[in-house]
């Protein structure tokens, strides 16, 4: 306090609230430069690659935070994209593999080889009852020509003697006598085979002739 007494104090000064959200944003993005790592090579290659138009490097702007944190951004985008998988090659690929075979069961490959085996069994059985057949049929047939043969022979045999025994009697023959001869040339014993003809009433007729022969009247 002065003489006077008047005690000037300064005015105790307000907070901005504009410098205190900047000083935080601020540290804020000072803590992200340190946790993000920087982008430089790649700008650095990009700048080398392509140039300014007259052949001059293209300077290097000053980076900032928010600059940094930005390129980080992008940086992890486009590492998250070349890493998504192609949907299209995965499809391709799912396409492309041959499918599986699913193994026979052991119960249906047993039943088919027993099935396989029955069947060759039944041909090789038809095949030995078809030789047994044929062979029976064979031996049928040759008897049967053996006994038509025999009974052909016979026949003929028994056909010369009637025919030598006729010729000796029409030497003897006498008036009156011929239905008796007649009668001899005939089979006077009914037969039963179906499929034959009744000729009964023409043996009886020829038997009549033989008892009473027509007699022949000479003309003068």
């Amino acid at each position: 306090m002065n003489a006077f007494g008047d005690n000037f104090e300064q005015p105790p000064t307000e907070a901005d609230p504009a410098a205190e959200f900047l000083a935080r944003e601020q540290n804020a993005l000072a803590g992200l430069e340190d946790e993000i790592p920087p982008v430089a090579p790649a700008t650095a290659g990009l700048a080398g690659t392509n140039g300014s138009l007259d052949g001059d490097p293209v300077p290097k702007a000053e980076s900032t935070g928010f600059d940094n944190d930005l390129n980080g951004s992008f940086e992890m985008i486009n590492n998250a994209d070349a890493h998504e998988p192609s949907t299209t090659t995965a499809d391709y690929n799912l396409n492309t593999v041959p499918k599986q075979v699913t193994e026979e069961p052991e119960k249906i490959r047993k039943w088919r080889e027993d099935q396989k085996a029955r069947l060759e069994e039944k041909d090789r059985e038809e095949e030995r009852k078809k030789d047994e057949l044929r062979e029976q049929a064979r031996k049928e047939l040759e008897d049967w020509y053996k006994h038509h043969d025999e009974a052909i022979s016979k026949t003929k045999a028994a056909n010369r003697n009637a025919e030598k025994q006729f010729v000796a009697e029409t030497d003897e023959i006498e008036p009156g006598t011929e239905w008796e001869r007649i009668a001899k040339l005939c089979d006077f014993n009914p037969k039963t085979n179906k499929s034959s003809k009744d000729i009964s009433r023409m043996r009886s007729i020829i038997l009549q002739l033989k008892q009473n022969p027509i007699q022949s009247t000479k003309k003068i």
